[in-house]
């Protein structure tokens, strides 16, 4: 007597729930993994950023003298077309110390260095102020005004998010600058007003919610290079 084969398998509606399932778990969990790339490319890439330009300036100094000596203008801004402007600038103190893909002058006066990473860093105001991008395409896809014109506005979407401002600025004698004298590159901190010291909430600089985000470099840095719990900002 021959015994039937008897075959087993999943029936049709069995793999569709199942795919339906797999479906429901990877539209949970995919933006959610992507959101912590993106949040880990920009601590790497800021923390990276931070050590190459200080290590620069490093470099730098034992031909140029210390960095306290250093003619930085922060009146060379876009508008200013003279001799001491922002390329030569970046030619004479940092363009030999740093390893680009590209540099170039953009219209506004302004130095944009390419680095092989992606990331891009425009240089301007007499070498004082950094506008940092870890990913270069945020910065070329923008027009320069709607970068530049937004620190005082609290809904822009691009500091602490796509944009990073840092400043260099080692021979200020000003008590607002405290944090940033006799110092190399630094996350912005500025102290705003009568205030004696940072307001991270602060409206105008604040890395919160109802401030321009101008101060998120520095917090950031504060928490160890790594994008705190209740950052003000999505990925």
């Amino acid at each position: 007597m021959t015994r039937k084969k008897t075959i087993t398998g999943f029936t049709l509606a069995e793999v569709l729930i199942t795919l339906g399932i797999i479906g429901v778990v990877a539209a949970l969990t995919i933006p959610a993994l992507i959101a912590n790339h993106k949040k880990t490319a920009v601590e790497t890439r800021l923390k990276k950023f931070y050590s190459v330009m200080n290590q620069a300036i490093t470099q730098s100094e034992l031909e140029n003298g210390d960095k306290s000596t250093w003619n930085i203008d922060m009146s060379v801004d876009k508008d200013n077309n003279d001799v001491s402007d922002n390329l030569e600038w970046y030619n004479k103190y940092l363009a030999k110390y740093l390893k680009t893909t590209k540099v170039e002058k953009n219209q506004d006066n302004y130095v944009a260095a390419y680095f092989s990473d992606g990331s891009i860093v425009v240089i301007r105001r007499g070498g004082s102020t950094y506008n940092f991008f870890p990913d270069g395409k945020n910065y070329e896809k923008l027009n320069l005004n709607d970068i530049f014109n937004q620190q005082s506005d609290p809904n822009n979407k691009i500091y602490g998010k796509t944009c990073f401002l840092f400043a260099f600025y080692p021979n200020s004698d000003d008590k607002k600058w405290k944090y940033h004298k006799n110092k190399g590159l630094e996350p912005y901190k500025w102290i705003n007003g009568s205030n004696s010291d940072i307001d991270w909430t602060d409206t105008t600089y604040g890395c919160s919610k109802n401030g321009s985000k101008i101060y998120c470099a520095a917090l950031i840095q504060k928490n160890g290079w790594k994008i705190p719990k209740d950052y003000p900002l999505r990925f």
